[in-house]
């Protein structure tokens, strides 16, 4: 089950970090950048940086999240970068994460899950258009919108991890209003994907439908983690955006297991705060992130 090959890489590596392929053409060294003219050049050039990225990082870090937003701002040759990236990520053996906060009901959600989890037939052929172990979904619009793909999670050994309790700042102005029943808003959107992922708990205890929970929100993360013991949680919000160690420690059981954190701009940007090489610099600063977490869980 892949949440079981998830985290038997953690626990291999002891280390429960994400890197964040959230690679904007700006964020690359300027010898990277130069002469490029077109959506083409970008796509060669990024996609260039992720393959010397993932091939630093690969003994280290168990997997990588590829956000979709980053890739499509450069049209289809972005498309192009991204469907490589995610395939040679999974080459070098990591866990992918497509993140693209998929949601709609029925047929629409059916393609979606086709896209990242499944395959598309064409004429009794199949093709898998964007391949990845998960793919991140918006689950507001209930177990319509969720259904297809746990289906295709079931079928195809895949996972997906739907949006909970998000890090950004303003998340609290929906999630965090009080029901009738007396719940947070986010707490009953932790039941429900607790639900949700009733048919594939694997041997860790964890089902393959885990949360997106922030590491910025450290009191509702603790709550999730004490209702949700067989959901597994996609934790944003380490480094840039503010979270840390000692915040996010909440959102893992005592075993030190639970969760992956991601890290996206706190690695790519490394050699902007370290200097030297870009990927030298992304490597010590998971090695770093390794060593902060291992500080507080006890993998």
């Amino acid at each position: 089950m892949i949440t079981d090959q998830l985290i038997e890489q953690i626990k291999g590596m002891k280390n429960p970090t994400c890197v964040g392929l959230d690679t904007l053409f700006d964020y690359l060294p300027e010898n990277m950048k130069e002469g490029v003219t077109n959506f083409e050049q970008v796509s060669e050039r990024v996609f260039e940086f992720n393959k010397k990225i993932i091939d630093t990082v690969r003994d280290i870090v168990p997997s990588v999240k590829v956000q979709i937003a980053y890739y499509e701002m450069y049209g289809v040759a972005g498309m192009k970068a991204y469907e490589e990236t995610l395939k040679y990520a999974a080459e070098k053996g990591m866990v992918v994460i497509a993140d693209a906060k998929r949601n709609d009901i029925g047929s629409t959600a059916s393609c979606y899950a086709k896209t990242f989890l499944g395959e598309t037939e064409v004429n009794g052929n199949s093709f898998k258009p964007f391949p990845a172990d998960y793919v991140t979904v918006n689950g507001y619009l209930g177990t319509d919108g969720i259904a297809p793909f746990v289906e295709q999670c079931e079928k195809n050994d895949k996972g997906i991890f739907v949006l909970v309790k998000t890090s950004n700042p303003s998340s609290g102005e929906l999630q965090n209003l009080v029901l009738e029943n007396g719940k947070p808003v986010y707490e009953y959107m932790g039941g429900l994907v607790e639900k949700w992922g009733e048919s594939t708990i694997g041997k860790y205890g964890y089902s393959a439908v885990g949360a997106v929970v922030g590491a910025t929100h450290p009191t509702e993360a603790k709550r999730l983690r004490e209702v949700l013991p067989h959901t597994f949680f996609l934790i944003p919000g380490y480094g840039a955006q503010g979270g840390n160690a000692e915040m996010l420690k909440s959102c893992f059981a005592e075993n030190g297991l639970g969760g992956v954190v991601n890290n996206s701009r706190g690695i790519l940007c490394a050699y902007k705060k370290l200097g030297g090489i870009y990927y030298e610099a992304a490597r010590a600063a998971c090695v770093a992130m390794k060593e902060d977490l291992c500080s507080v869980l006890k993998l």
